[in-house]
């Protein structure tokens, strides 16, 4: 699955900040996920709690969305990303490849899909906070 995938990457990457900061335990892991991105909360959550090792094992984990806003650049209509009207093969479509939104995706105004996402792609790893390797 597309989640278990993006919950390696920030295990990884947590546990490799980590490293490069002196942190010993991470109590605490902050993960923006984009709308575009389409993650299933659930299932990703899951998959943190699955794959954690043992200096994130009591690690709180904290996922925020980052709404979608898309900019047209034929007309300049700014707009938020909402999935409510898309079928489920559009859906998945953009969720395992959000450069799709393009195809499928036109502007409110004008109705060309020509936009810029300004924000609301992909997983970030926000921050973590932990406990620093004794000096």
């Amino acid at each position: 699955m597309h989640e278990w995938a993006l919950a390696e990457g920030v295990i990884s990457t947590a546990t490799r900040v980590a490293g490069e900061q002196g942190i010993q335990k991470i109590t605490e892991i902050n993960v923006g996920i984009g709308d575009l991105q389409q993650i299933e909360h659930d299932i990703f959550l899951f998959a943190l709690e699955q794959l954690r090792t043992p200096n994130i094992k009591d690690a709180k984990f904290t996922l925020q969305a980052i709404k979608g806003k898309l900019n047209c650049r034929v007309c300049g209509e700014e707009w938020e990303f909402s999935n409510r009207d898309m079928d489920e093969e559009t859906s998945e479509a953009i969720h395992f490849v959000p450069e799709m939104a393009h195809v499928y995706i036109k502007c409110p105004s004008c109705e060309s899909p020509d936009f810029e996402v300004l924000e609301g792609r992909g997983v970030i790893l926000a921050s973590i906070s932990g406990v620093k390797e004794d000096s």
